[in-house]
């Protein structure tokens, strides 16, 4: 009889191991799908986080490519360049110059090119574009680094042989600009030659943001004169911020672009959300300046009377 109680209870024990085996088992795999699922949502913020920047900046960068050629080519079409100093003395600039040929061609060039590059840049980061249509993607990167280095160089003449005395921390910013569009092109091309995608890809992303510095300088400035009079904070053109913003705009947005980069690759779920979230607020501060930057791009245009 006690020999078959043993027997019994050893049988129900034996019966017993392999169900928790397979309650450990299940536990896992229940773990391994929430971590699955908590990384997977992080991955879509990030993801879609970064399609609101991209949609909102190439919204912004068309319609300044729109207002560029409106504006300075319609001008130059017309031979009525003396009118940018009309909008622009305001801003104690004087862009054209009576008998300044060289000056004044490498201002418009300067100008002209920032709208090239805000329109064919968007171009290129469009992965449809790029993997349908491979030819435009590589004729357009021909001619989108064509642009930049004419940017680069023509922004070096305004600054270091149009305007030599004094040099301003505007004129050093545009300058270390300058240089970040060369090397980061450079770069660009060598991996593209050398079949390295995946970093050609990064430096063209660097180069995007460097290239598109002029577009970002203008946003933050409004953005800037759109918030503080939100907040009640009275800016003025002669704050502390325009300085900063001079460096500030391609400088912020390199780092914005590195974080992203460490984020997608090696970040943690929570490092994805915190990116997420500062893109996020990097991107509406982005449409606040296109709040205020837009009306005033309409009124240029139209030669109405311009206000702040």
């Amino acid at each position: 009889m006690e020999n078959s109680l043993d027997a019994n209870s050893g049988s129900a024990i034996e019966n017993e191991i392999p169900n928790t085996k397979k309650t450990e088992v299940h536990k896992r795999e229940l773990t391994k799908l929430t971590k699955l699922t908590k990384k997977s949502l992080a991955d879509k913020s990030l993801k879609y986080t970064t399609v609101f920047w991209f949609v909102s900046s190439l919204v912004g960068q068309w319609f300044f490519f729109y207002y560029i050629m409106g504006f300075y080519g319609t001008s130059v079409i017309n031979d009525n360049m003396e009118y940018w100093n009309v909008v622009f003395e305001r801003f104690g600039v004087t862009p054209y110059r009576a008998g300044d040929f060289s000056g004044n061609l490498a201002f418009v060039a300067h100008a002209l090119g920032a709208g090239i590059v805000a329109f064919g840049g968007a171009l290129q980061l469009i992965p449809k574009v790029r993997n349908s249509f491979p030819k435009f993607h590589k004729v357009n990167g021909y001619v989108y680094l064509t642009t930049v280095f004419c940017l680069a160089i023509s922004g070096f003449y305004l600054v270091w042989i149009r305007d030599p005395d004094p040099i301003k921390m505007n004129g050093i910013g545009t300058t270390i600009n300058g240089i970040l569009i060369l090397t980061f092109a450079y770069l660009t091309v060598r991996l593209a030659i050398k079949k390295d995608i995946t970093n050609h890809r990064k430096w063209a992303l660097r180069l995007f943001f460097v290239s598109n510095a002029q577009l970002t300088l203008r946003l933050g400035t409004f953005s800037y004169l759109v918030t503080g009079s939100i907040l009640g904070m009275n800016p003025a053109f002669g704050d502390p911020f325009f300085t900063m913003w001079t460096f500030g705009c391609y400088v912020l947005p390199l780092l914005m672009l590195q974080l992203y980069f460490y984020a997608k690759e090696r970040g943690s779920n929570i490092v994805k959300y915190a990116t997420s979230g500062l893109l996020f607020v990097f991107t509406m501060l982005m449409i606040m300046g296109m709040v205020g930057y837009i009306p005033f791009l309409l009124k240029v245009l139209s030669g109405g009377p311009i206000t702040f």
